[in-house]
């Protein structure tokens, strides 16, 4: 094994140089100690012209700011609340990208990766640390990176699968035990409660699930207790499953690959999360162009995917990254998962969001906001839910799917939804049965 010679993060960022491109490990693992001496460099007019890579991270993003315009120049595959503000302003700034293929990015040569920067559990006996709750894009990063700096952080949980590398890979040490942000979601309200139900009342027993984060996912979860050998093969989860596999709901006995193991790229939650997974062979944390692959996906029977929408036209199209012009989020898994479930055997791919925003207006439209981009295309849409109900639109026309999506638009809306699609199709579009 490697000798093990920490240095201060200062002296570990010093390797950076103008021009480079950094990759940050991602979510709860960001190693802020490294981000914080960066940005010390930066302050003192050393660096220019650094490009700075990763998905979603929690905690601060200082480096997106206006003050580092000309010194970094933050491109990230995914668009968190921590840097939104600043890429709508201009000052950071996001490549569109299925998440799936994030690490061919590096593996490509797309994009070079001059310095990864992570955040790894201490060493084993034998020599190998764990990525914990990265693994994602940052395993392509490691491998292609002229130079690895690591964090070791006694509070990274030390997860299996693709996480697992030895030291060997790795060039610059600092210790630093800063416990890991933890990610904390609100109880779901009546609304979202309404969503989850519908969506658990589409899960069959012994289904693959795949969800992402937050209150609609949370009461999913919570509607599922009574069902069966359901399996886990996601790009990310959190505390929502952990009530189900202690229950014995999520044990993963239907699943045809992967067999009784959870299978994630990321997570994100609290503090029992990351006890969770941690030491614990039931969970392996693999690379992103595993979980997101399509086909991979499909292996799995029954695989049932269920992602949000910040907007719905009347025709399928779904918004999912931005708010008209201003990009709120990213691709994501959306698509990897929605084309996975499709391919599954028994597969059911859903998209879920309240019928309204929490002022009132409309998620469901006539037609997309300008400027808003198409996530899932209306070829790749199956069910549509909101706390109305939920349609299937695999199969039916534009004028039935208009029919099936405005029959689960909030009441307040139908009339006008309804009469967009009448002008939009002509007076045939009444004649069209409804189902």
């Amino acid at each position: 094994m490697k000798e093990i010679k920490f240095i201060s993060a200062d002296e570990a960022v010093k390797v950076v140089k103008s021009g480079d491109h950094i990759h940050f490990s991602s979510v709860a693992s960001a190693p802020q100690v490294l981000i914080q001496a960066l940005c010390r460099r930066g302050d003192a007019g050393e660096l220019k012209n650094v490009f700075i890579h990763h998905l979603h991270t929690e905690g601060p993003a200082p480096y997106t700011e206006a003050k580092y315009e000309g010194i970094f120049f933050h491109q990230a595959f995914f668009v968190g609340g921590n840097v939104r503000k600043n890429v709508q302003a201009g000052y950071a700034d996001y490549i569109p990208i299925f998440l799936s293929e994030t690490q061919k990015l590096y593996r490509a040569g797309v994009l070079p990766c001059d310095v990864a920067m992570i955040q790894v559990c201490p060493p084993d006996k034998h020599g190998f640390v764990s990525l914990g709750t990265s693994v994602d894009a940052t395993l392509a990063a490691i491998e292609c990176a002229k130079t690895v700096i690591a964090v070791i952080n006694k509070h990274v949980p030390r997860s299996w699968g693709e996480a697992i590398i030895p030291v060997d890979k790795i060039d610059l040490f600092v210790e630093d035990n800063t416990p890991l942000e933890p990610a904390t979601f609100t109880a779901p309200n009546e609304t979202e409660t309404k969503i989850g139900i519908n969506c658990a009342n589409l899960i069959e027993d012994g289904a693959c699930l795949q969800m992402g984060i937050g209150a609609i996912p949370n009461a999913v979860l919570a509607q599922l207790g009574n069902h069966k050998n359901l399996g886990i093969h996601t790009e990310m989860f959190a505390d929502g499953v952990l009530p189900l596999v202690e229950k014995g709901v999520i044990n993963g006995a239907n699943k045809k690959i992967d067999k009784y193991k959870m299978v994630s790229t990321f997570l994100m939650g609290s503090q029992e999360v990351y006890n969770f997974i941690d030491d614990n062979p039931m969970v392996a944390m693999m690379d992103v162009g595993y979980t997101n692959d399509p086909y991979i996906i499909a292996k799995n029977p029954k695989v049932t995917a269920i992602n949000s929408a910040l907007q719905v036209d009347i025709t399928g199209q779904v918004c999912a990254d931005s708010l008209g012009t201003k990009f709120y989020s990213g691709v994501g898994g959306q698509i990897d998962f929605t084309y996975g479930a499709s391919l599954s055997e028994g597969g059911k791919a859903i998209i879920a969001m309240p019928s309204v925003t929490n002022k009132g207006i409309s998620k469901i439209a006539p037609v997309l906001t300008t400027g808003a981009g198409v996530v899932t295309t209306r070829n790749h849409m199956h069910w549509l839910v909101t706390e109305f109900g939920a349609v299937d639109l695999y199969g039916k026309s534009l004028q039935e799917r208009a029919k099936a999506i405005i029959s689960i638009a909030h009441p307040d809306h139908r009339e006008e939804l309804d009469r967009a699609a009448f002008e939009r199709f002509g007076p045939h579009y009444h004649f069209v049965p409804a189902e």
